[in-house]
């Protein structure tokens, strides 16, 4: 899940400017009007990319946050771990005596350092959900429709 920055640049800016001075992650919080674990995250991220006041005077705002929220090591929208092909999955599972934990179990057997089992079990019906937007599966519970000539089994009129 990528970070969630609540400061603005200049908070940040600023933070770094207190922290310099030596006032506490608690009053930094106060000042700022943030909770304390938000001010000791930034301050860690700040450490982690080096940065410290006072800032070099070429560091934009957008360099700044990229130094401090990128993430290293991970390309956006690729997963650490190798993935099974899902769409092969859904169609696995529907042969009989066939259900989740055989599939995962399988997996395992091929790629040992692949997904525990609640988590491939989120990825495959985040998979699933994909499939049909707009009618979730075994949710939705058809109406009965009684034909004109055979009453439905509670109707009390006709057992007069």
């Amino acid at each position: 899940m990528p970070a969630k920055r609540e400061l603005t640049m200049r908070q940040i800016r600023q933070m770094l400017r207190l922290a310099r001075d030596g006032v506490s992650a608690r009053e930094i919080g106060r000042t700022l009007g943030v909770a304390r674990s938000t001010i000791q995250d930034n301050l860690k991220r700040a450490s982690t990319a080096g940065l410290a006041w006072p800032l070099a005077g070429d560091l934009t705002d957008a360099v700044l946050e990229q130094r401090l929220f990128a993430h290293a090591g991970v390309r956006r929208g690729f997963r650490r771990r190798r993935e099974p092909d899902w769409a092969s999955l859904a169609c696995e599972l529907k042969r009989p005596g066939v259900n989740l934990m055989v599939l995962w179990e399988e997996y395992r057997a091929v790629h040992p350092e692949g997904y525990g089992y609640s988590r491939f079990c989120d990825l495959f019906r985040e998979f699933d959900r994909r499939l049909s937007p707009t009618m979730p599966r075994g949710s939705v519970k058809i109406p009965r429709v009684w034909s004109l000539e055979t009453p439905p089994p509670d109707d009390r009129r006709q057992r007069r």
